[in-house]
């Protein structure tokens, strides 16, 4: 059995494509696995590290911007379009996969498209409740079409219909849960906890208003974990000159990166998010309330997207960031601390909405194309 994976660009196509080629090894030991992608993106590391096979092409996105900068990377990208299907011909030639697999991102575009015309059976699987332009593209005619959330259904023209597989999260995440991880964290039973994140990255908006929210509760008995994120690591400096000693009280978790973000999204009774796919299908495994900001200039506003859906099924609240104010947080918190029960119910209206077993469903999917 072979099986080649096209991901690449950012870890929200990467990490799915990893979670679907460990799924397959684990069933088929003996099952030889390739992905695709370029040599200067997250995947060159991630992929290799992983343990898997790793073939090369010369391909690079789209620029929106008009400036002469824009300008020269596009016509850049059209150059490398006149190579990159016989690149894409040589990979699939020489490792002659029975399925070719696609998640997204302009990785995938010129090798499940290659593989089409080869006569080879093809899936793609998208992250997003508003699908990006490869997926649009190729659900025309893939043989199998998965999605994270059935809300992107209608913006496909797919040849079968498709299949709502979820998104894959990390073990630890699935088996989490909230009583265990507040006791392992040292957390009160009864304590009313937030937790809010940017990302790895951070997020100056969630950051600047957050720290608003933590001068006026920091000392009300709420445990507030923040992670303020690559860009934000003035966040301590500015909380100290407010007077704040996150030492000193411990209901104050204030740091760069959430590690073992599991318990502590666990432990969560509101989590305050961007809205990426990832982020979401973690809240709503662990049946979150949430509310989201999403980052607003993700291609096709996709995370915006990604939001409403879970707001159509009364599971979360949404501001785009543009209207995002403190007072806003603030009143989030406070109905919070008065309606308790209105929180519990929109994160059971998130975890109905959660696919446990995605990655399951992915590989028997994928498998089921391989004669």
């Amino acid at each position: 059995m072979k099986v080649l994976i096209a991901a690449g660009g950012t870890g929200g196509h990467i990490n799915p494509a990893l979670s679907l080629a460990q799924e397959i090894r684990s069933r088929h030991p003996e099952a030889e696995i390739l992905f695709v992608g370029t040599a200067d993106r997250m995947e060159a590391t991630l992929v290799p590290k992983a343990g898997f096979g790793f073939a090369t092409i010369d391909i690079s996105g789209f620029q929106r911007s008009m400036s002469l900068k824009g300008i020269l990377e596009n016509l850049g990208t059209l150059k490398k379009l006149l190579f990159v299907t016989g690149q894409c011909k040589k990979i699939i030639r020489d490792f002659k996969p029975d399925v070719a697999v696609g998640f997204g991102g302009y990785v995938s575009g010129p090798v499940v498209r290659t593989a089409h015309k080869m006569g080879i059976k093809t899936a793609i699987h998208e992250q997003n409740a508003f699908p990006g332009k490869t997926n649009i593209a190729l659900s025309k005619y893939a043989d199998a079409v998965m999605l994270t959330s059935g809300e992107a259904e209608k913006f496909l023209k797919c040849k079968n219909k498709p299949y709502v597989t979820g998104l894959p999260v990390r073990e630890e995440i699935l088996t989490a849960d909230k009583k265990s991880a507040r006791e392992s964290l040292g957390f009160s039973q009864n304590a009313a906890v937030v937790l809010s994140t940017g990302g790895s990255l951070g997020a100056a908006a969630i950051n600047e208003n957050m720290l608003e929210v933590i001068k006026e509760y920091g000392d009300s008995g709420i445990i507030f974990i923040h992670g303020y994120g690559q860009n934000g690591t003035d966040m301590p400096k500015k909380l100290k000159e407010a007077g704040i000693d996150t030492e000193s009280n411990k209901n104050l978790h204030i740091s760069e990166y959430i590690y073992d973000m599991a318990k502590y999204m666990a432990s969560a009774d509101l989590v305050i998010s961007r809205a990426g796919a990832s982020s979401l299908a973690e809240i709503q495994v662990l049946g979150k309330a949430s509310y989201l900001i999403p980052y607003p200039y993700a291609t096709e506003n996709h995370q915006y997207h990604n939001a409403m859906a879970l707001v159509k099924s009364d599971a979360a609240m949404v501001c785009e960031q543009k209207e995002l104010t403190s007072d806003k947080l603030k009143s989030v918190i406070a109905e919070l601390l008065s309606n308790k029960e209105k929180f519990l119910k929109m994160g059971e209206n998130a975890r109905a909405m959660a696919v446990c077993n995605a990655k399951k469903q992915i590989c028997d999917i994928v498998l089921s194309l391989i004669k």
